[in-house]
């Protein structure tokens, strides 16, 4: 048994050790508090229109900052000399400035002249394809039609398909396969023409293909390549036609690219 000294002071006798009193805590530390919140509550009643206002603004203030302070994100604009030299024709492979799409005179699928000036201050996407492969093409054309149903309602994007065996793909055999794959003639362009021009164009302009070539009978070109041009003639990016991801990303970009382009 401990021991507990007692002090008799008066008639009542006082512990010498800490004898807990819920009543004093009480006192010392619940009322005080209480009477705060009150006087809190009876503060802010009294200056709630000052302290709202200050509160506004204060919303204000942090959201032009955050709009101040965000990087919107830019294509870049590709000149030959940051492409892969393997891409780029040895003409033009140091050429750091002004690049853009060449113009051209094309036939599409319903017989009618394409140039330049159907794609003018429009974004669109380029490819390379012919009707009768069996490797690559199919997946490209799979793809090509995901941007054209995500596109659909947008005047501003566009499709155009350049046929690389322009001697097979006529216009009647394009517009075969154009209503087998379902493309929509005002989106999509699938155009034929003249060989040489055509290789010119994926060559020196998309700058889409590895493999060097004058346009004869006897040059080939394939590439799963898909090029972004913006409404200046301008190549904003390359994706892999065949690859799911970079399709996801090419829809993101094109968003991207229009938002920049016509604020």
């Amino acid at each position: 048994m401990t021991n507990v000294a007692v002090f008799n002071i008066g008639t009542k006798p006082i512990k010498n050790r800490f004898e807990f009193n819920f009543n004093s805590l009480f006192k010392l530390c619940i009322v005080p508090l209480s009477l705060d919140l009150k006087s809190m509550l009876k503060t802010l009643k009294k200056y709630w229109i000052f302290i709202a206002t200050i509160g506004g603004l204060s919303i204000l203030i942090l959201t032009a900052f955050y709009n101040i302070l965000k990087t919107e994100r830019v294509l870049p604009i590709y000149q030959p000399a940051q492409v892969n030299p393997e891409l780029v024709d040895s003409s033009i492979q140091y050429q750091k400035k002004y690049h853009k799409i060449a113009d051209f005179a094309l036939v599409n699928q319903n017989g009618e002249s394409i140039t330049q000036a159907d794609y003018d201050g429009k974004i669109y996407v380029a490819d390379f394809f012919f009707t009768t492969c069996q490797t690559i093409c199919p997946i490209m054309t799979e793809h090509m039609y995901e941007i054209q149903q995500e596109t659909l309602s947008d005047p501003d994007i566009l499709l155009l398909s350049h046929s690389v065996t322009p001697e097979i793909d006529s216009v009647a055999q394009l517009q075969r396969y154009a209503k087998r794959k379902g493309i929509i003639d005002s989106k999509w362009n699938l155009v034929t023409g003249d060989k040489k021009q055509i290789y010119d164009l994926a060559r020196t302009s998309y700058l889409a293909v590895k493999t060097s070539g004058d346009g004869g009978p006897y040059d080939m070109i394939h590439t799963e390549n898909f090029m972004l041009i913006d409404a200046n003639k301008q190549i904003r990016g390359f994706y892999d036609g065949t690859d799911p991801e970079a399709i996801k990303t090419l829809l993101d970009d094109i968003k991207v690219l229009k938002a920049s382009m016509y604020k």
